[in-house]
């Protein structure tokens, strides 16, 4: 089994991403993404120092606005107004989860289709399921620039992918299809889990669920994608991080993601190729 290395590619589109930057600069076109952090969730603020830091290498203007917990939903949504107004700013990220008593989808909702980078509005969700282009969300993006680091040719092949979020699941299921795979989206009240996924040449396990599919779950040869992190501590206090697959049980698997080293390092470097291709849809309109 070839281990899918996401840190080194993730690298890769960073530098490229990073040029990209410089040659709009060059052109008087200096690249901003705002992020928005409401409260003081800690793995949040992690994540958001995170993606600061890339957006800094990468050469982007990074606007950052730190909200206090008992902000308002009407506060907030003046806030992306603004945001939306502004030319200088070109992506608009909200760090979820958001505190209690704002609508997290009223707020996501408000951002700007061309400005959100994340790829969770209703517009650019629909032009996903419809092949007509829009910002793709950068999970399940990252997800099939894994997937075309070892896959050829997609047409035909059946593809398994393990949860229903509007986040990871449908959105990678769409992008799959329209590979003209054969997709199987399933859930938590699937039924016979482990011979579904026995058929796969592609798995995506994005249930939040770790070590829930075992080796013997994947046929030989497939292709294994593991979005799934959680933090588990074992009984002698020691934590660490776990993904939704057995990676050690793969050695009859053609190719998988680790966990940490996989999905996770692309998240954040496809969040900045979307923002430098938001900054280029803004100038050509």
């Amino acid at each position: 089994m070839t281990p899918i290395d996401g840190r080194a590619m993730a690298r890769a589109l960073c530098d490229r991403t990073a040029a990209d930057v410089a040659a709009l600069a060059a052109r008087g076109i200096r690249v901003g993404l705002a992020v928005i952090l409401v409260g003081d969730h800690p793995p949040s603020q992690v994540y958001v120092r995170r993606k600061i830091a890339e957006t800094a290498r990468a050469g982007i203007a990074s606007f950052e606005h730190r909200l206090p917990a008992d902000t308002g939903e009407a506060t907030l949504l003046a806030l992306i107004d603004a945001l939306n107004h502004d030319p200088a700013v070109h992506g608009i990220l909200v760090q979820l989860p958001l505190p209690e008593g704002i609508d997290a989808g009223r707020v996501l909702d408000a951002i700007a289709p061309g400005k959100d980078v994340d790829g969770f509005h209703p517009v650019n969700v629909g032009r996903l399921s419809t092949g007509t282009g829009g910002l793709v969300p950068c999970t399940p993006l990252g997800c099939m620039m894994l997937l075309d680091s070892v896959i050829d040719e997609y047409r035909g092949l059946a593809a398994v992918v393990i949860g229903k979020s509007n986040i990871v699941g449908k959105p990678v299921a769409m992008l799959l299809l329209e590979r003209e795979c054969t997709v199987t989206v399933t859930h938590i009240a699937t039924r016979g889990l482990p011979e579904i996924v026995r058929t796969a040449d592609i798995v995506v396990a994005a249930a939040g669920a770790p070590g829930l599919v075992r080796g013997d779950w994947v046929k030989p040869g497939a292709v294994v994608i593991d979005v799934g992190i959680t933090r588990v501590t074992d009984n002698e206090g020691r934590t660490r991080l776990m993904g939704d697959v057995a990676f050690d049980e793969l050695g009859h698997a053609r190719a998988a993601t680790p966990v940490p080293g996989g999905v996770g390092p692309m998240t954040i470097a496809c969040l900045l190729a979307n923002t430098v291709r938001a900054a280029r849809k803004a100038q050509h309109g």
